[in-house]
């Protein structure tokens, strides 16, 4: 069994991935998407979105990172992907999953499913770019609008090169609501013979535990549900292994959030670090009722000093300098 973090734009950038890995459980994660569009990108563009890559292309506790592109031209999708080889991407992994409408209007993310073919052309493209040893892999949607093109474009991609398929169980259309379609994961596995992974809506054991039942999936892709409790992989990889595992406690996540913080105060400029901070822990609400006081207490200070008194934490004066 396999335990993925999923890649989030403007929520799990490098901070996040650490600490959320840092907890255990994850056996690998994926950057933010990196957008390919007209040209090769400079190497700054993947250190910005994947500063990992400077120190093996790992988190700090050991947890292997791919780097994600997301485009629709198989040319510079494919130089993209060997620039990112060359810089240390131990894997490349497509996006065909992401409803977001500007980015659907730019023919990327979940657009693209309503061209199997393209999606063959680039996973091709790609896979003929990078060394044989480094994987492709690739996250897709159910369909735009609709499943019913589903298992085509599974094939397409798998017979283009992916060697492995996460899929988020609902169309570009219905987004994040739910239910997610489990039933359907167990579809795409029944026509494609490389590993598929199940993601959405999986927020507990219990949710993972039905997920497992439904879709087959031994492998899963954790997003808002890991953010949100943060040992949730780590509950789940107990539960496969027929073990009890205490739930982390608020008092336990304090290090972590304690940690995040001063990671944001070192690497984001005093305008953006609060808000950051706020994103994560008004998410950490639905989890643990002690959240909703803190934010409460929080949510409209922007001061830096004064968040490291409510913190609780002692932050060096250079912190305020952002790097």
């Amino acid at each position: 069994m396999q335990i993925a973090l999923a890649p989030m734009e403007g929520l799990v950038d490098e901070i996040l991935r650490d600490i959320l890995t840092s907890v255990g459980g994850v056996d690998w994660c994926v950057t933010e998407f990196i957008r390919v569009s007209d040209r090769l990108l400079p190497a700054s563009s993947f250190h910005k979105l994947a500063p990992e890559l400077r120190h093996g292309a790992t988190t700090r506790a050991g947890t292997a990172l791919r780097v994600q592109l997301l485009g629709s031209d198989p040319v510079l999708l494919a130089e993209n992907a060997a620039l990112a080889c060359s810089l240390g991407a131990p894997a490349i992994d497509l996006n065909f999953g992401c409803p977001a409408k500007t980015v659907n209007k730019s023919r990327g993310g979940a657009v693209l499913l309503k061209e199997p073919e393209l999606l063959h052309a680039i996973l091709q493209a790609v896979r003929r770019s990078v060394p044989s040893s480094i994987p492709v892999t690739a996250k897709m949607r159910l369909g735009f609008d609709s499943p019913d093109g589903a298992l085509d474009c599974a094939r397409a991609l798998v017979e283009g090169g992916a060697e492995q398929l996460v899929v988020h169980a609902r169309t570009k259309v219905e987004g994040y609501k739910p239910p997610a379609h489990w039933e359907w994961v167990a579809r795409v596995q029944e026509v494609v013979s490389v590993p598929v992974y199940a993601n959405g809506d999986i927020w507990s054991v219990e949710d993972w535990q039905r997920c497992r039942e439904v879709s087959t999936a031994e492998n899963i892709m954790l997003g808002r549900g890991l953010v949100y409790r943060p040992d949730l992989a780590q509950q789940i990889a107990a539960a496969r292994r027929g073990e009890a595992l205490e739930p982390m406690s608020w008092a336990d996540l304090q290090p972590l959030l304690a940690d995040f913080w001063l990671q944001a105060r070192r690497k984001l400029s005093p305008r953006y670090a609060p808000g950051r901070l706020k994103q994560w822990l008004s998410m950490l609400t639905r989890s643990y009722p002690e959240a909703v006081e803190l934010f409460v207490r929080l949510r409209r200070e922007n001061d830096c000093e004064r968040l490291d008194a409510l913190l609780g934490v002692d932050s060096p004066a250079f912190i305020d300098a952002a790097s």
